[in-house]
Protein backbone atom coordinates (compact mmCIF):
# COMPACT_ATOMS: atom_id res chain seq x y z
CA UNK A 1 0.00 0.00 0.00
CA UNK A 2 1.33 3.44 -0.87
CA UNK A 3 1.73 6.00 1.86
CA UNK A 4 -0.63 8.98 2.08
CA UNK A 5 0.61 12.41 1.04
CA UNK A 6 1.59 14.32 4.19
CA UNK A 7 0.82 18.04 4.39
CA UNK A 8 1.47 20.49 7.20
CA UNK A 9 -1.48 22.57 8.28
CA UNK A 10 -3.58 24.99 6.30
CA UNK A 11 -0.68 26.18 4.14
CA UNK A 12 0.10 22.60 3.17
CA UNK A 13 -3.55 22.08 2.26
CA UNK A 14 -3.66 25.34 0.30
CA UNK A 15 -0.85 24.02 -1.93
CA UNK A 16 -3.08 21.07 -2.86
CA UNK A 17 -6.03 23.09 -4.17
CA UNK A 18 -6.75 21.79 -7.67
CA UNK A 19 -4.44 18.77 -7.39
CA UNK A 20 -5.98 15.35 -8.02
CA UNK A 21 -4.96 12.76 -5.44
CA UNK A 22 -5.24 9.07 -6.06
CA UNK A 23 -6.36 6.61 -6.88
CA UNK A 24 -6.01 4.85 -3.57
CA UNK A 25 -4.84 1.27 -3.43
CA UNK A 26 -7.90 -0.95 -3.94
CA UNK A 27 -10.09 -1.96 -1.01
CA UNK A 28 -12.18 -5.09 -1.55
CA UNK A 29 -15.76 -4.73 -0.39
CA UNK A 30 -16.77 -8.06 1.09
CA UNK A 31 -20.09 -9.43 2.28
CA UNK A 32 -19.08 -9.19 5.95
CA UNK A 33 -18.52 -5.44 5.56
CA UNK A 34 -21.90 -5.02 3.86
CA UNK A 35 -23.64 -7.14 6.50
CA UNK A 36 -22.09 -5.10 9.33
CA UNK A 37 -23.25 -1.87 7.67
CA UNK A 38 -26.74 -3.34 7.23
CA UNK A 39 -26.83 -4.20 10.94
CA UNK A 40 -25.66 -0.72 11.92
CA UNK A 41 -28.21 1.06 9.72
CA UNK A 42 -31.06 -1.48 9.88
CA UNK A 43 -31.10 -1.60 6.07
CA UNK A 44 -31.37 -5.32 5.37
CA UNK A 45 -32.74 -5.12 1.84
CA UNK A 46 -32.03 -8.45 0.14
CA UNK A 47 -29.93 -6.89 -2.63
CA UNK A 48 -27.38 -6.12 0.08
CA UNK A 49 -27.51 -9.08 2.49
CA UNK A 50 -28.85 -12.17 0.72
CA UNK A 51 -26.38 -13.36 -1.96
CA UNK A 52 -28.53 -16.25 -3.19
CA UNK A 53 -31.73 -14.24 -3.49
CA UNK A 54 -29.89 -11.23 -4.96
CA UNK A 55 -28.38 -13.50 -7.63
CA UNK A 56 -31.74 -15.08 -8.37
CA UNK A 57 -34.13 -12.11 -8.12
CA UNK A 58 -32.06 -8.94 -8.04
CA UNK A 59 -31.19 -6.72 -10.97
CA UNK A 60 -27.40 -6.86 -10.39
CA UNK A 61 -26.59 -10.58 -10.44
CA UNK A 62 -25.56 -10.63 -6.79
CA UNK A 63 -25.30 -8.46 -3.72
CA UNK A 64 -24.25 -4.83 -3.87
CA UNK A 65 -22.92 -2.47 -1.22
CA UNK A 66 -25.12 0.26 0.16
CA UNK A 67 -24.34 3.60 -1.45
CA UNK A 68 -23.91 5.14 1.98
CA UNK A 69 -21.45 2.39 2.91
CA UNK A 70 -19.29 3.48 -0.01
CA UNK A 71 -19.56 7.13 1.08
CA UNK A 72 -18.84 6.21 4.71
CA UNK A 73 -15.43 4.92 3.62
CA UNK A 74 -14.38 8.51 2.87
CA UNK A 75 -12.40 9.04 6.10
CA UNK A 76 -10.57 5.71 5.72
CA UNK A 77 -9.70 6.33 2.08
CA UNK A 78 -9.23 10.11 1.91
CA UNK A 79 -7.56 10.70 5.26
CA UNK A 80 -6.10 7.23 5.68
CA UNK A 81 -4.77 6.37 2.23
CA UNK A 82 -4.55 9.63 0.25
CA UNK A 83 -3.89 12.49 2.63
CA UNK A 84 -2.40 12.91 6.11
CA UNK A 85 -2.97 16.42 7.44
CA UNK A 86 -0.60 17.39 10.26
CA UNK A 87 -0.72 20.62 12.23
CA UNK A 88 -4.49 20.91 12.65
CA UNK A 89 -6.30 20.32 15.93
CA UNK A 90 -9.14 18.40 14.31
CA UNK A 91 -11.11 17.77 11.15
CA UNK A 92 -14.90 17.74 11.22
CA UNK A 93 -17.38 16.49 8.64
CA UNK A 94 -19.29 19.62 7.65
CA UNK A 95 -21.63 18.13 5.06
CA UNK A 96 -22.07 17.43 1.39
CA UNK A 97 -23.16 19.73 -1.40
CA UNK A 98 -23.57 17.04 -4.04
CA UNK A 99 -23.97 13.30 -3.82
CA UNK A 100 -24.81 10.76 -6.51
CA UNK A 101 -24.54 6.99 -6.94
CA UNK A 102 -24.19 6.55 -10.75
CA UNK A 103 -23.34 2.82 -10.59
CA UNK A 104 -23.50 -0.04 -8.11
CA UNK A 105 -20.62 -1.36 -6.05
CA UNK A 106 -20.76 -5.14 -6.34
CA UNK A 107 -19.76 -7.17 -3.33
CA UNK A 108 -16.37 -8.72 -4.02
CA UNK A 109 -15.21 -5.85 -6.23
CA UNK A 110 -12.38 -3.51 -5.29
CA UNK A 111 -13.00 0.15 -4.53
CA UNK A 112 -10.59 3.06 -4.99
CA UNK A 113 -10.93 6.79 -4.46
CA UNK A 114 -9.76 9.84 -6.38
CA UNK A 115 -10.07 13.21 -4.66
CA UNK A 116 -9.43 16.85 -5.47
CA UNK A 117 -9.41 19.66 -2.94
CA UNK A 118 -11.44 22.21 -4.90
CA UNK A 119 -11.27 25.08 -2.43
CA UNK A 120 -10.12 26.04 1.05
CA UNK A 121 -11.66 29.12 2.62
CA UNK A 122 -11.57 30.68 6.09
CA UNK A 123 -14.81 30.01 7.97
CA UNK A 124 -15.55 30.61 11.62
CA UNK A 125 -12.82 29.15 13.80
CA UNK A 126 -11.11 27.26 10.98
CA UNK A 127 -10.96 26.65 7.25
CA UNK A 128 -13.59 24.90 5.16
CA UNK A 129 -12.28 22.51 2.53
CA UNK A 130 -14.42 21.39 -0.40
CA UNK A 131 -13.38 18.04 -1.88
CA UNK A 132 -14.59 16.44 -5.10
CA UNK A 133 -14.61 12.67 -4.63
CA UNK A 134 -14.94 9.86 -7.13
CA UNK A 135 -15.29 6.33 -5.74
CA UNK A 136 -14.54 3.82 -8.47
CA UNK A 137 -15.15 0.08 -8.62
CA UNK A 138 -12.53 -1.94 -10.46
CA UNK A 139 -15.17 -3.57 -12.65
CA UNK A 140 -17.24 -0.56 -13.67
CA UNK A 141 -17.02 2.08 -16.34
CA UNK A 142 -18.72 4.74 -14.17
CA UNK A 143 -17.97 5.74 -10.59
CA UNK A 144 -20.19 4.12 -7.99
CA UNK A 145 -20.28 7.33 -5.96
CA UNK A 146 -19.43 10.94 -6.72
CA UNK A 147 -19.64 13.52 -4.01
CA UNK A 148 -18.69 17.04 -3.14
CA UNK A 149 -17.98 16.98 0.57
CA UNK A 150 -17.05 19.65 3.07
CA UNK A 151 -14.48 19.26 5.83
CA UNK A 152 -13.81 21.85 8.53
CA UNK A 153 -10.14 22.03 9.52
CA UNK A 154 -9.64 23.51 13.00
Amino acid sequence: MSEPRVVDGIEGLRALVGVELGPTPPLTIDQAMVDAFADATHDHQFIHVDPERAAREGPFGGTVAHGYLVLSLMPRLLFGRLLDVKGVASMLNYGADRLRFPAVMRVGAALSLRATLESLEPKGPGHLGRFALSFEADEGDKPCCVAQILVMFL
